[in-house]
């Protein structure tokens, strides 16, 4: 069976011989999309059907994001089949081959005629066999709400609280996902409420993911979902993303409650992380590690060294990179290990010298080459990179390609009513791409790296920008469900704006690293440190107009919240104090 890209000459191969394209969708680490190539795409009987009446197109759901969110049905594998132009026809997950035989049949026997009688006639005739996916239960009706309001943000809450578990912790019935976000969500609502129910439930969640089977005590790291609500039954591919949004929410944890256990499975995550996935080449982190149910459940490291480990999918997701590097800087201050924030800057560098473009913005993967420029999800990813950079590690480098980004995103991926679409519009997309898509979850992290661009930057257009984005979904945001908890925590900036430390100092002055470690190693829900050198950066210093410490001080602290000002010091023990006397004052 030939396989095509997805590309101008398979769908023109299509319209000569008058014939569907059958699209199959595949993840490189997914267990049932190999099942499905090595039993039902392999039957003699399939691959003459396939190759006599139809054009075959395989895509890689993670090279191609965009194609995904347009042809997926509910999980993968995806088999959709389309017309010429690539119009979906109709759709189905995993089938036997008696299934598909049956159904490549009805589908090449109407189409010639019947084009536009096959998504009805075929939907009413097969019912197919649908796979998990990571979208979790169905969307809630939607509700319409024009403001930005504190109601917004106790609403969100409100609907984590309810769809969560109340036993296990996580989100979902048939199958259990954790939810990074909606975790961090909930952390920082508690620590400005003090609310113990929303703590129960960080705490309940990230204690039941880390004792159930879903967490891999041997060699660290989360398996990416579970079958069962207790965390058992996962299946056993592991993702780059996946882990390290999860390495987020356990190092923030350990960070706010300084339980012990949380920081070792930090530790757990962040050496199968460095272990398995991180590429030296690059010194960027390959995307997934495949699943072996029989290599998971060895015990012992000699076991699965005699066993031999999984593949890993080689490829660089730029996002998921992106994710990687957020995570590896908080835990360099959280963990107090600077070896962090070395291969975090690394990695952060081998994205922007090999898939930044200041023309067409940052490219989604690498694979010896840069591939699919233009994506939100890689915009907002990386553009929070850039910014985490500069807040954890005082490297203002990456200040000029933020602003940079930012406006390029701006400009060709910004929609009238304020959102960003999910791609750049294309005059010769084709299909499902001809409609250009509005993600609330990247729209919600792009909103928030504006916002905290702008207060960087003290420039208030990224910060109009941000709430634009956010106003574009405050009439319809809750028919996305437990997905939403990304969109309560950009709201939840503007409302409770970030304690600003601005520390001026020369960079790699002791004085000034160690009020940028006093600045970030406490917990603190909205923050962002900000280091500026007076030689360096003495363009910026002279835009925000703070003063040039007495050369005998070297380094000066400045604590301040919008547009108050409230303390300064050059004493980093003092600086915990004067932080958290502007929070509680907010």
């Amino acid at each position: 069976m030939q396989w095509h890209d997805w590309n101008d000459e398979a769908f023109e191969r299509a319209r000569e011989r008058n014939c569907p394209v059958l699209l199959f969708l595949r993840a490189s680490w997914c267990r049932w999309c190999r099942e499905l190539e090595e039993h039902t795409l392999a039957d003699p009987r399939v691959v003459q059907l396939l190759t006599e009446r139809f054009v075959g197109i395989q895509v890689d759901k993670d090279r191609r994001p965009d194609i995904d969110a347009r042809y997926r049905r509910g999980g993968w594998p995806t088999l959709a089949w389309l017309d010429s132009e690539g119009e979906l026809l109709t759709g189905a997950n995993y089938l036997e081959p008696d299934e598909l035989i049956a159904r490549l049949d009805l589908i090449a026997e109407r189409y010639p005629e019947h084009k536009a009688e096959i998504a009805a006639g075929v939907a009413r005739d097969f019912e197919s066999t649908t796979l998990a996916s990571e979208e979790g239960e169905g969307p809630l009706p939607a509700q319409s709400t024009d403001e930005l309001s504190s109601d917004l943000v106790e609403e969100v809450l409100d609907t984590l609280a309810k769809t969560s578990d109340p036993v296990h912790g996580g989100w979902g019935t048939r199958h259990k996902f954790p939810h990074p976000e909606a975790l961090h969500f909930a952390t920082v609502r508690w620590s400005q409420t003090g609310d113990p129910d929303t703590l129960n439930l960080v705490l309940r969640t990230l204690r039941h993911m880390q004792e159930g089977e879903i967490y891999d005590a041997v060699e660290g790291g989360f398996y990416r979902y579970a079958t069962r609500a207790d965390w058992s039954g996962p299946h056993h591919e592991k993702m780059l993303d996946a882990n390290a949004k999860r390495l987020m929410a356990y190092v923030e944890a350990y960070q706010a409650l300084g339980d012990e256990s949380f920081k070792k499975t930090a530790e757990g995550i962040l050496n199968w992380m460095h272990e398995t996935l991180l590429d030296l080449n690059t010194q960027a982190f390959r995307g997934s590690q495949d699943a072996d149910s029989e290599y998971a459940h060895k015990k012992t490291r000699e076991a699965r060294e005699r066993h031999g480990a999984p593949d890993c999918d080689p490829t660089i997701f730029t996002n998921w990179n992106a994710h990687a590097v957020i995570s590896l800087l908080k835990a360099s201050v959280v963990l107090d290990e600077d070896r962090y924030r070395v291969q975090a800057l690394a990695t952060l560098d081998f994205l922007m010298d090999n898939l930044w473009d200041a023309r067409a913005g940052m490219y989604h993967y690498w694979d010896g080459t840069y591939n699919l420029p233009g994506l939100l999800t890689d915009q907002a990813a990386t553009l929070r990179a850039l910014i985490e950079a500069m807040h954890y590690a005082g490297e203002n480098r990456y200040l000029e390609p933020a602003v940079q980004l930012a406006r390029k995103t701006i400009e060709h991926l910004g929609a009238d009513d304020g959102s960003f679409f999910d791609t750049r519009y294309d005059p010769k997309a084709r299909g499902g791409l001809r409609e250009r898509e509005s993600s609330i979850l990247d729209n919600a992290a792009m909103a928030e790296a504006l916002l905290r661009l702008g207060h960087m930057t003290r420039n208030e257009d990224f910060g109009a920008r941000g709430r634009a984005v956010l106003q574009a979904f405050a009439g319809d945001y809750k028919r996305y469900g437990h997905f939403i908890a990304g969109y309560g925590r950009a709201v939840d900036l503007i409302l409770h704006e970030p304690v600003h430390v601005t520390i001026v100092g020369p960079n790699g002055a002791d004085r000034t690293r160690a009020l940028r470690k006093a600045a970030l190693q406490p917990y603190v829900a909205n923050r962002i440190v900000q280091s500026i050198d007076p030689e360096t950066d003495a363009e910026l210093l002279e835009h925000i107009g703070l003063p040039v410490p007495d050369p005998e001080i070297v380094a000066r602290a400045y604590v301040h919240q919008g547009r108050e000002s409230y303390a300064e010091t050059s004493k980093p023990e003092r600086l915990p104090a004067l932080m958290s006397r502007a929070e509680r004052s907010n």
